[in-house]
């Protein structure tokens, strides 16, 4: 079954851009709408069913920080992506606070804009390399998310499972991308995100955390 997305930005050539990068995917991914702003998101979403929502944050009318609050009010199982030319830490914050479940500098959205599609619709998040130190550094999940656990009830996905085991294995992420089929970006998302889940900050704590809890050896 395809992904269902809509994508939202002001400026055509954006727009162009991005859905040129799905074509040529070849992923099961179908736009089922564009607009130019969050009113116009709104209208899309209450008329065909979409999946993930991709949306400039510098949009007029109504911004995409407040167009992803309204989409979640309305549609709880919304996926929302959203899109900057700025990768400050208080921007990246206000996104995920609002639940944006993923992050793309526009510098590189065409890039990776597949790769956070594809990760966010089954229930992960993604964040551009830029930024995505922030969530390890300050936690910008906020604790309602990142709250401090012990190792046992930490629940890590399968995916997530086999990055951490090739990471402890001494794999780089490009030598993991190429185990599993992914992308180096999307591998440096999980490596990033499990960081976070486990609030681990180096990478020797990580492996000896992958030891302990019988994910790896050494």
């Amino acid at each position: 079954m395809s992904i269902r997305i809509v994508i939202a930005d002001d400026h055509p050539v954006v727009r162009d851009g991005l859905r040129l990068a799905i074509e040529r995917s070849g992923r099961n991914i179908e736009i089922v709408g564009e607009a130019s702003d969050g009113t116009q998101v709104l209208e899309i979403a209450r008329t065909r069913p979409s999946d993930v929502f991709v949306l400039d944050i510098t949009m007029p009318k109504m911004n995409g920080i407040e167009t992803a609050r309204e989409l979640l009010r309305e549609f709880p199982g919304a996926k929302i992506i959203v899109m900057s030319l700025h990768d400050t830490r208080a921007m990246v914050e206000e996104a995920l606070a609002v639940g944006a479940r993923g992050y793309l500098t526009k510098e590189t959205a065409t890039r990776n804009l597949v790769d956070a599609v594809i990760d966010v619709q089954a229930g992960g998040y993604y964040f551009s390399p830029a930024i995505a130190h922030y969530v390890v550094e300050v936690g910008v999940m906020g604790k309602k998310v990142l709250r401090k656990r012990t190792a046992t009830s930490i629940t890590l996905t399968g995916q997530e499972r086999k990055v951490l085991q090739l990471i402890a294995e001494g794999n780089s992420n490009k030598e993991i991308a190429a185990i599993l089929g992914l992308s180096v970006n999307t591998i440096h998302t999980h490596r990033t995100w499990v960081m976070a889940k486990l609030n681990i900050h180096k990478q020797a704590d990580l492996i000896r955390y992958a030891v302990k809890a019988g994910i790896a050896k050494l």
